[in-house]
């Protein structure tokens, strides 16, 4: 008796919301497949030989898998956090020597016709962990240490993956800085990530082009100039408002300056470079004569940034491989090789936009069905519902993506207990980066990573990863009135 009421409070406390927002993106998953798969001349799409059909299959294991999760005790995924994700880095670092590779990536484990990818199942491991971690009593993501140590628990998995040649998939891991943020992370952290990204763009899209007739590379000068912006505008907000006019007043002076030496063929990159060594100077001066430790992080930020910016070139350059190097051309613009690196995304592009408004209808596209699009019922599956349900579809779906992620942020700010509004905040946090950089790089707006887009991507091991997510999520917040 007690077991049945214990179960009958689950599913009166079981966000039903939630779980019907599931059930439809699930729909829309198999859907979605069954147009990506399907070959003109096929008669039964339901049948097990076609991936379609197989799709069927994951879809009511994960209904299962979701059902059984939600049955078992909420104290059960707290207990066993560290557990888990022992088990799972084990898993990793075993698929490292998998002898089986497909398609260049080790990242899979062949048990006769069933193929597993762990790395999908280390997300909800990872995030049971690092919740654990930081729910402990003492916890402080403001001492070093503390932070550390949760950095250590999102890096190991990352590396591993990455031995396994699944660079896409290690990068997820990187969602995890959201919870951070949420967590009581300086902005400042999160704004040194932003920061680095806009130098890597600006600096190579705009390497190459030069001021006038002078040997000045827009590029460099640019991110130069940003790094000395940022720096002051960070002495602005956390150090003292009158000193960032100072220096922003000198900068900007001797920068206007400069401009006039375009009339000569000289190059004020030297310039720039000149002005950001006196502002690491004075920086490091003031920390030294007022003791002020904030003057020391912001010249650690600004010596950072050069060396990224460089050091990042010099990667680029010199360490990647060509066909790395040609996705990010193709991205910022500078190449189109639309019969090589571009050829997924334009392809992908074209089919989206000959979907129109209300598209070509189900099973009616010709982009798919002609097979144009590579990976079309995995990373580039959202092509297809651009071409057969069109603008309206795919808006549909993307609403319901938004309505999945809101509920999540609502649900986790609910949580009496850190552990469970903490593996929330991950939840939410993998969701948001799976779907943002999967549509992105479907419309050309995001690097071609290669990571599934969720509930929709054909497959197992990603249908069962973001279900384990989900569920255990559904489950914690289930138990969120009891008394503990």
């Amino acid at each position: 008796m007690a077991t049945d009421r214990r179960q009958a409070s689950i599913f009166r406390s079981i966000d039903w919301w939630t779980i019907l927002i599931y059930i439809a993106l699930l729909t829309f998953g198999w859907i979605s497949v069954c147009g990506a798969s399907y070959s003109y001349g096929e008669t039964d799409i339901f049948s097990l030989d076609s991936r379609s059909g197989m799709q069927i299959v994951w879809i009511g294991t994960s209904i299962v898998l979701g059902f059984v999760i939600v049955m078992l005790d909420d104290r059960f995924y707290d207990t066993f956090a560290y557990i888990i994700y022992a088990l799972l880095l084990l898993l990793l670092f075993a698929t490292i020597f998998n002898p089986h590779s497909i398609k260049g990536s080790r990242s899979w484990l062949v048990l006769g016709p069933l193929r597993l990818q762990p790395a999908e199942f280390a997300k909800f491991a990872t995030a049971l962990a690092l919740s654990k971690l930081m729910s402990t009593y003492g916890y402080s993501i403001h001492q070093w240490k503390h932070f550390g140590a949760a950095l250590a628990v999102i890096l190991l998995p990352m590396v591993f993956i990455v031995l396994q040649r699944e660079t896409g998939s290690a990068l997820v891991y990187l969602a995890f800085f959201l919870v951070f943020y949420r967590e009581g992370m300086a902005g400042s952290v999160l704004f040194t990530g932003v920061a680095m990204v806009v130098y890597f763009v600006v600096g190579i899209r705009f390497a190459e082009v030069y001021m006038g007739h002078t040997p000045t590379s827009v590029g460099e000068f640019s991110v130069l100039l940003m790094v000395q912006l940022f720096s002051i505008g960070m002495v602005w907000v956390y150090a003292s408002r009158r000193v960032a006019l100072q220096m922003l007043f000198c900068s900007l002076a001797v920068t206007l300056v400069s401009l006039l030496l375009l009339l000569i063929p000289v190059d004020i990159v030297y310039v720039q470079m000149a002005l950001v060594v006196l502002l690491i100077g004075y920086l490091l001066w003031s920390w030294l004569s007022t003791r002020v430790r904030t003057y020391l992080f912001i010249s650690l930020f600004a010596m950072g940034s050069v060396a990224f910016f460089y050091g990042a070139d010099f990667i680029m350059q010199n360490v990647m491989e060509p066909h790395q190097r040609s996705r990010i051309n193709v991205l910022l613009g500078l190449d189109e090789d639309l019969r090589g690196a571009g050829y997924n995304v334009h392809q992908s592009e074209i089919a989206i936009g000959s979907g129109g408004l209300r598209g070509k209808g189900f099973l009616n596209g010709t982009q798919t069905k002609l097979k144009f699009v590579p990976e079309q019922d995995t990373d580039f599956i959202f092509c297809t519902v651009g071409e057969e349900e069109g603008f309206v579809g795919s808006a549909s779906v993307l609403l319901l993506f938004l309505a999945l992620i809101l509920r999540l942020i609502y649900l986790s700010e609910r949580q009496p207990y850190h552990f469970s509004r903490i593996y929330g905040y991950c939840v939410l946090s993998i969701f948001l980066f799976h779907v943002f950089i999967n549509v992105g790089m479907v419309l050309g707006l995001t690097p071609v990573i290669g990571i599934p887009l969720p509930f929709f991507s054909y497959g197992g091991s990603s249908l069962w990863g973001f279900t384990f997510l989900l569920f255990i999520f559904l489950r914690l917040d289930a138990s969120r009135n009891r008394s503990r």
